[in-house]
Order: C-alpha cells, then sequence, then structure tokens
C-alpha cells in the first residue's frame, strides 16, 4: 500500500488543497463584491448543480469522450503514417509539413461549422473536429523522433548493409517511441477541447448530447452554476484522459526500454 500512500500524498493531496484554496478565495470575492450568480456563481450552488445533476453529466461526459477517444485514435494511426512517409522523404517532407502545420494554426472555431455543414450534425463531425486538433502534436513528435537517430547507429546499420525499410523497423522506429508518446500525450487534451468545439457547432443530436451542447445551452440561458458545473466536467474530463494516456505509455516505455526509473523519458 505505499504506493497508494505515494500515490495520495504526490498527486492527490497537492491538487485538492489548492482547489480547496481556490473556492475559499473565490467564494470571498464573491460576497465581498456581492457578485449576482449570473455574473459569478458561489462555488456552493457550483456543487449543488453537480450534484443534482449527475446522470445528465456524465452522459455527456461519456459522449464527448467516445468523440474525444476515436479522434485521438484516428489521429495517431494517421499521424504514425504520415511521420513514416515524411521520415523517408525529404521533398514529401518539405512539401507536406506546412500543411500539416495549418492544422495547428488555424482556430479549431473556424473549422467545426464547415465540418458540421460538410459533413452534417451528429456523431461523425464531432469525432473529426476532435481529430483534426489533435493530429499535428502526433506528427511533430514521431517525424522528430525519426529522424534524431544517432549518426553513429545508422552507420553501424549502413556497414551491415541494412535495407532502409529494416533502419526504418528496427533503428527509427524504437528511436520514435518517446517521442511519439509525448505527442499522444499532447493530443489527448486536445482531443477533448475538439469534441467539445465540435459539439458546440454540432449541437444536440436526438437525445445525445455532450458537454459542447451544454456548456452552448447554459451560456444562453445564464445558467452560470451549470456552466461552471460543465466546464468542471470537462475538465474532469480531461484530466482523466491524459492520467490514462500517461500510464499507458509509462508501461509502453517501461517495456519497451530497460532503463532506471529516473531516467526513462
Amino acid at each position: 500500500m505505499r504506493w497508494l500512500a505515494r500515490l495520495i500524498r504526490d498527486a492527490v493531496l497537492p491538487p485538492a488543497v489548492l482547489l480547496i484554496l481556490v473556492a475559499v478565495i473565490w467564494d470571498r470575492v464573491v460576497v465581498a463584491y456581492d457578485l449576482k450568480p449570473y455574473l459569478l456563481p458561489r462555488p456552493g450552488l457550483v456543487a449543488q448543480s453537480l450534484w443534482q445533476n449527475p446522470l445528465k453529466l456524465l452522459g455527456a461526459i461519456r459522449y464527448t469522450g467516445a468523440a474525444a477517444v476515436c479522434g485521438l485514435a484516428l489521429s495517431l494511426v494517421a499521424g504514425t503514417v504520415v511521420s513514416f512517409a515524411f521520415s523517408q522523404s525529404r521533398w514529401l517532407r518539405s512539401a507536406g509539413y506546412p500543411y500539416a502545420l495549418f492544422l495547428q494554426t488555424v482556430p479549431i472555431v473556424a473549422i467545426a461549422p464547415l465540418l458540421v455543414y460538410w459533413c452534417g450534425q451528429g456523431f461523425q463531425s464531432v469525432v473529426l473536429t476532435a481529430f483534426i486538433i489533435s493530429l499535428f502534436p502526433i506528427i511533430a513528435g514521431g517525424t522528430a523522433g525519426l529522424l534524431s537517430v544517432d549518426p553513429d547507429l545508422v552507420d553501424l546499420f549502413r556497414l551491415h548493409n541494412a535495407t532502409r525499410w529494416q533502419m526504418l523497423w528496427k533503428l527509427q522506429s524504437p528511436n520514435a517511441v518517446p517521442a511519439l508518446c509525448t505527442g499522444v500525450k499532447t493530443s489527448c487534451g486536445l482531443a477533448v477541447v475538439g469534441a467539445v468545439v465540435g459539439e458546440y457547432f454540432a449541437g444536440m443530436v436526438g437525445h445525445q448530447n455532450g458537454l459542447g451542447y451544454l456548456i452552448q445551452f447554459h451560456i444562453a440561458g445564464l445558467k452560470m452554476a451549470d456552466l461552471f458545473a460543465d466546464v468542471l466536467a470537462s475538465t474532469a474530463l480531461t484530466v482523466a484522459m491524459f492520467a490514462v494516456v500517461s500510464l499507458t505509455t509509462s508501461l509502453i516505455l517501461e517495456r519497451w526500454y530497460d532503463a532506471p526509473a529516473d531516467h526513462r523519458p
């Protein structure tokens, strides 16, 4: 049970203490300046909203989380394939990398309405939005990892007449794993952002509604306590996805590399 005590001490207790401190300061500011609930609700009202609508929020988290996971999975597959292609052709990398960067620089709020217009309202538009916004970090990380191989190792492989495929599979790919894992950890948070933005424009489909739709609905009704509850639910979803991805990548790197824990990427 030592690992559990250490986890609580290092990973759970500090954020919890900070959250309580922020909530106390938040509450005192609202009381001191006599702020109306439609401007800034007290933390107690937000907690009441969370307590009164748990099933609704859990359903929205499930819908948004499913879209974010699907978008992240698509970006992982597509980003890895593109990274392999970029690593094998300098011309292709020079021609295609600016367009990959374009996906990161164009505001997602400008792309999401187009996707909804082209693909229609529904789960597919939300997934595509999450996919687009989470793709570039994986391309960047994978490409950098594939190209940052030790030149001495490259010479060693060439000395033994290794083919391009053998160098890619046995040298470049293992070297790219840490950078690719870092890219996935960055992209998992972006996938949630993309899913929420996509739902904001796609709206509710049938009886399914995600966090983005709830945020839009509560903003329109000036229901600030419910809005803050939606934001907290979105944050919890992002933290949960990041924790799962971080644990998965740690297990992958632990099995992939025989290195001391303090020196693992």
